[in-house]
């Protein structure tokens, strides 16, 4: 099992980041605990020094396997279903620019609330097909360079667009590229998914990046999700990727980490 945690490279609002501010330092903690990876949250890769991080993450051993693009709706409110054309092609743009980093680090691109939300005055349907056309742009940009997109169903108090894993599905093939397929993520999925292991299941070869955090959304232990038969059902797809720690910093950023390792080092793994 190889392990990753999220760690944005600014500050951020988004709570379910347990470490953001003093990159260098909170690299060096995560390796420290054992993680092989960093989930890294950029808001905008334009304001970052792409070699200064990769630098500073390879210099621990660490790995980047996927690259976080939420702050781009929760700091500046870009979507691809924003009413606002110039809003739209804005959020394409930002995912596009995270494409060179990540063909790099081989990361996925995660697109989490950048896809938005049906906005009043705005159609599901509408919605949706904006939805489809921005992913189609930015998958059609990514696939040359090996990139590949990672949608997260996400639950229904957050967002009104793809909530489970059958939504996703659904989604990925009117996208219709070999690049896209999904994050899940255990915390959404104990709201939205009747079995979180047929819901694994059905995903099979198209969950592209993991994300675990206990029912609370604390970190795994913390709630009463079953991990190891969740875990059983992911490896048994065959998946060969991260499992990222995406959870709240509680009691704090330090303890969670050192405790979500912990645990998932003791369950049985392949």
């Amino acid at each position: 099992m190889k392990l990753a945690i999220v760690l944005s490279t600014q500050a951020a609002k988004f709570e379910a980041v347990a470490f953001k501010g003093d990159f260098v330092g909170n690299v060096a903690r995560i390796a420290g605990w054992g993680y092989e990876g960093v989930e890294l949250a950029i808001r905008d890769p334009g304001l970052v020094d792409g070699d200064e991080l990769l630098g500073i993450v390879s210099g621990h051993g660490l790995e980047v396997p996927a690259i976080g693009t939420g702050q781009a709706w929760g700091e500046e409110g870009l979507s691809y279903t924003d009413p606002d054309p110039a809003v739209r092609q804005a959020a394409i743009g930002r995912t596009v620019a995270h494409v060179p980093f990540a063909a790099r680090t081989g990361a996925a691109v995660i697109i989490g609330l950048l896809r938005g939300i049906a906005k009043p005055g705005v159609s599901p349907a509408q919605a949706m097909d904006w939805l489809v056309g921005a992913l189609q742009e930015c998958c059609a940009e990514a696939q040359p360079y090996g990139v590949r997109l990672a949608l997260e169903p996400i639950n229904r108090y957050e967002t009104t667009l793809i909530n489970d894993v059958a939504q996703g599905l659904d989604l990925v093939e009117r996208v219709r590229a070999e690049n896209m397929g999904l994050l899940l993520d255990t915390f959404h999925m104990n709201i939205e998914e009747p079995v979180i292991e047929d819901s694994i299941r059905a995903a099979d070869d198209r969950i592209f990046h993991f994300h675990v955090a206990d029912s609370n959304r604390w970190y795994p232990g913390a709630g009463h999700l079953d991990f190891q038969s969740i875990l059983d059902a992911l490896y048994a797809t065959g998946y060969g990727g991260y499992v990222s720690g995406e959870f709240m910093p509680r009691p704090d950023a330090e303890t969670s980490a050192a405790r979500s390792i912990d645990y998932l080092r003791g369950l049985q793994s392949p």
